[in-house]
């Protein structure tokens, strides 16, 4: 006799950077993971459907998205497919399997020009098509599934795949000077952080415990510039010997000295009051996050040469 599928959660977009980690979160914690990549694309609601047919799924996670932000200002139709059509899709699939969905979205659905941390009320005003495209889904999203959270993140680093963090490294052993703008502040958030939180919603929903659905940010607290970012990244990699140059000097300029496809905003410091009230935990700073990311088993050396 064939044993029931165990229940599971359903990660979209599985080949990303924090659906990998989430992946392993979730694995570590005793929850059944179901993921899918390119396989079943989230722009296909048949291939969806038909995915879904027979499998025991409690839980549905979209990280699937279109990031390549320059890329998106020439390539706007696939952009909007991934972002707003696959994110309708998703949504649409939780609401017909009747569970609840996560979704994940970006500080790029605001245009920059707050000087105070940004809440989840406060109005989007997205200045590229990336970010467009994501606050476009966010809608398709809460249109299409009551039951639904929709978490904003920022400046995301982590294990799987290239990102910030590594091309700095990489930058800093092979060059004597690494030059890293400094009029645009966030907060690097690592994809652990991220996952945490994903862990912790589900977990709750598994024990029947209430959490509002709606709009949460989650990011590591505190703020940087991306050449303070750069900065610790330096002065953490010299401590544990992730970097052999000593010649290198981190320089700081002006995001005009990188002109960029798409518009960036200046400001995209998150409120975070809210998620962590609802859950009840706290969010590391981010300078922590960053030294437990450079110690974790699962950092990857061979990425810094």
């Amino acid at each position: 006799m064939n044993q029931p599928e165990p229940k599971s959660v359903w990660i979209l977009g599985a080949e990303g950077m924090l659906a990998k980690e989430l992946c392993r979160t979730l694995t570590q914690n005793n929850i059944s993971v179901t993921g899918t990549g390119r396989e079943v694309s989230v722009t296909d609601f048949s291939g969806l459907k038909a995915f879904a047919r027979n499998r025991n799924i409690f839980f549905i996670v979209n990280c699937a998205a279109y990031t390549k932000v320059d890329d998106a200002e020439t390539d706007e139709e696939t952009a909007r497919n991934v972002n707003c059509l696959g994110a309708e899709n998703a949504a649409r699939m939780a609401s017909l399997l009747s569970v609840p969905l996560i979704h994940i979205s970006t500080d790029y659905v605001f245009d920059g020009s707050s000087s105070s941390p940004l809440r989840e009320e406060m109005a989007a005003n997205p200045l590229n098509v990336y970010g467009k495209t994501k606050y476009e889904g966010e809608k398709e999203v809460s249109s299409c599934c009551a039951d639904c959270y929709i978490l904003r993140t920022s400046w995301l680093y982590g294990f799987y795949g290239n990102n910030f963090v590594y091309k700095m490294l990489s930058l800093m052993n092979k060059n004597k000077t690494v030059r890293v703008v400094n009029d645009q502040t966030g907060c690097p958030t690592s994809c652990a952080t991220v996952s945490k939180v994903i862990l912790k919603i589900i977990q709750k929903r598994l024990k029947n415990e209430k959490v509002s659905c709606g709009i949460y940010h989650v990011t590591d607290s505190g703020s940087a510039t991306w050449f303070d970012f750069a900065c610790t990244i330096y002065e953490e990699g010299k401590k544990l010997s992730l970097i052999k140059n000593d010649e290198c000097r981190i320089i700081p300029c002006s995001t005009g000295d990188f002109p960029q496809k798409a518009v960036r905003p200046f400001y995209s410091v998150m409120d975070t009051k809210k998620i962590q009230e609802k859950l009840n935990v706290s969010l590391p700073y981010w300078k922590d996050s960053l030294k437990e990311f450079f110690c974790s088993p699962f950092f990857r050396k061979e990425m810094l040469f």
